[in-house]
This record gives C-alpha cells, structure tokens and sequence, in this order.
C-alpha cells in the first residue's frame, strides 16, 4: 500500500504528514501522534493495514528530533507547542471525528492537547506512552538530561551510526523487539546532519517537566470519548502496570495486552494495534 507525503503550513510551524488508504473512506479518519526522535514511519505498518481495510490515515512527523523543516527558535518548542500542533493539524484537514492514535512522548503530547481541548477528537487510542510524573521514563530521564547539552548531542547522535550500539539499551534496544536497522539509523539523520533539527530538540527536551504531565494525566478523566489503551507486555519503560493506572484514569476505556512487545508496539505487533483502532472506532 502506497503512501503521500506533503507539507502543511499551520499557525505553529509547517510539518510534513504521510496519508494512506482512500480519501473517499466510509470510516472516521485516524491520525496518529509519534514521540521523540522517531518520525511518521513509526506507524507505517500498521497504516498500511487500515488502509487496505478502507481507512483514511494521517501520520504527522512532529518537530521531536526526526523531523526535515526546522521548528525555529519563534516556536513554542514545548510539549504544550507540540500538543498546539496536533490540534490545528487536526483542525485545519477537518478531522474532529477522527479516531487519534499516540505513543511514548505523543502521548504526553496527546495529553496536553486534550486538556486545552477535551473533545478536539472523536476517539483515542493511547499505546504504550507518557503519563503522570513518568516523563520521560528511566533511563530515558538520564538520556534526555545528555541530550540536552548541545556539546554532546551530536556525538551521541554520531555513535547511533554504529548498529550494535544503537540497537542496545543506550538506543532503541528497550523500545523494539526486533529492530530494523535501516529505519532505526534513518531516524537519527536529521539530528547528526542538522544544527537546526538539534537545537529543535534540545529546546524541547529542556521543556519537559513531570510535574506539569502529572497535573494533566488525572484531568483527563472528564475525557468522555472512547479511549482505548493498547500495551506492550513487554516493556520495561512503560511496565504493563503504568498502563493499566493510566487506563483506570479515563471512564470509558479499555486495556489491551500485547504479548511479545515493547514500547513501538506498532512496529512489534502492528496487527494488534490495527485491530484496536477499528474496534474503538466502532465505538464512536
């Protein structure tokens, strides 16, 4: 299944977004939300399979790290800037009834989006991600901490040129069962080859603050749309049980184990997380 990607100009910044399946679907339209230093690919398996079951999808490539079109130092280069960006995303192509996918810091992202804005979409589905005062997770924490140092972003971006070291746990060795080698080096091109796309994310990074998520997180219980939360099992970050307290927060949601998955359930198990949006948005 072929995708497009163009360019969007909003009010917050201009984004790139990769669209699959028939713009003529009978289904709500789902919009997926990605973390940082990943891109839209990170849900292109399981885009793939709800377009070929007739869904329209759009995947943003966020301003977190991966992304092409530099944020600019203008920019409100927070989680709440980036929360902004979804919302006029989603305004701006008409997708109030879309069901809105979200992983890892997407779902911090998501969050804040949704405490602005309870019912800027029609349904949510929350995969392994953010919540509370756990944002980032450990070691993630201690990660991000270096990471914003601007003399040591790029050479620890340079060694993710090295395989072994960028599929262990000082890469993406904790959030992927099987790693594919080309994707997971593609996604560290922008920040190695860009000063802009690093002072993006090193402006993002010293804006994360747990005490603000974990102000949000509880809020979101006045959510009354179908939510449901999709979890891989086997993840050591965001463990089973924070997904399950994360859940229990919203009155109308459903918990999903996925055995034999890790944080990026969408590239470990993307049939499962195709079959829990279809069936949330069946509840819309």
């Amino acid at each position: 299944m072929t995708s497009t990607t163009t360019t969007i100009e909003l009010p917050s910044g201009t984004i790139e977004y990769a669209t699959y399946g028939p713009d003529d679907s009978p289904h709500p339209p789902i919009v997926f939300v990605h973390g940082a230093v990943v891109d839209h690919r990170l849900w292109r398996p399981v885009a793939e399979l709800l377009a070929q079951a007739g869904y329209r999808c759009h995947a943003p490539t966020l301003p977190l790290g991966s992304h092409h079109i530099p944020w600019g130092p203008d920019a409100d280069r927070s989680p709440q800037g980036a929360a902004r960006l979804v919302r006029e995303f989603v305004a701006e192509l008409g997708l109030s009834d879309a069901t809105l996918v979200a992983n890892d810091t997407g779902g911090a992202v998501t969050q804040f989006a949704l405490d602005a804005d309870p019912d800027f979409v029609g349904a949510l589905v929350f995969t392994n991600c953010d919540a509370f005062d756990l944002f980032p997770p450990q070691p993630f924490r201690f990660y991000f901490a270096l990471m914003r140092q601007r003399a040591l972003l790029r050479p620890l971006v340079g060694s993710m040129r090295i395989t072994a070291l960028r599929h262990s746990p000082l890469g993406v060795g904790l959030l992927l069962a099987d790693p594919d080698p080309d994707l997971t080096l593609s996604v560290f091109e922008p920040l190695r080859t860009d000063a802009r796309i690093r002072d993006d994310l090193i402006a993002f990074l010293k804006k994360i603050d747990p005490a603000e998520l974990a102000a949000v997180t509880p809020r979101l219980a006045r959510i009354d749309r179908p939510v449901t939360v999709v979890w891989g099992a086997d993840d050591r970050c965001f463990t089973p049980e924070h997904g399950r307290r994360f859940a229990a927060v919203f009155p109308n949601a459903r918990f999903i184990d996925v055995p034999n998955a890790r944080t990026f359930v969408s590239l470990d198990q993307p049939s499962a997380v195709a079959d829990a949006i279809t069936s949330t948005t069946a509840r819309i």
